[in-house]
């Protein structure tokens, strides 16, 4: 249990960052999958880092020196995919904090971002009330949602 509001900090992801990624992912309340079902989707901790490297694609939260967590976008295709917050720092911004990095590089070079969320998780709460919209179901009871550059 957290007391109080701790002092975060959001900075660019570094490949010495991709195992603590990796713990904040596999231990959220919504959208759940283990390490095993990760490495079976190809999202290894190899994949990540070579990402990171690749271009600037992912943020993390810190407090103090610990990840508490992380987003990710492909800057290619214009997706934010990823935004994961550790379950007992829920509800303090941190998300909110991440998801605004994501969209800062995202419409830096597009005018169209766009993600895939489960349509009635707290994930999708978020973004609706941070302005993404244009909903289409893409199956599964998840949506497509998009925000364009302001």
């Amino acid at each position: 249990m957290i007391i109080g509001t701790p002092t975060f900090q959001i900075r660019p992801a570094l490949t010495t960052d991709v195992n603590a990624m990796f713990d904040v992912r596999t231990s959220v309340r919504e959208n759940v999958l283990t390490a095993g079902e990760l490495f079976e989707l190809g999202i290894t901790p190899e994949f990540i880092a070579a990402e990171i490297e690749r271009s600037p694609c992912a943020w993390v939260a810190t407090v103090d020196t610990q990840v508490i967590g992380f987003s990710m976008i492909d800057l290619d295709t214009a997706c934010l995919f990823a935004a994961f917050v550790l379950p007992e720092y829920e509800g303090l911004g941190i998300g909110t904090g991440l998801i605004k990095a994501c969209e800062s590089a995202l419409f830096e070079s597009h005018p169209v971002a766009w993600l895939e969320t489960a349509k009635s998780s707290r994930a999708a709460q978020l973004y609706r009330h941070l302005g993404w919209g244009n909903e289409t179901a893409v199956g599964e009871g998840d949506v497509r949602m998009e925000k364009h550059r302001e």
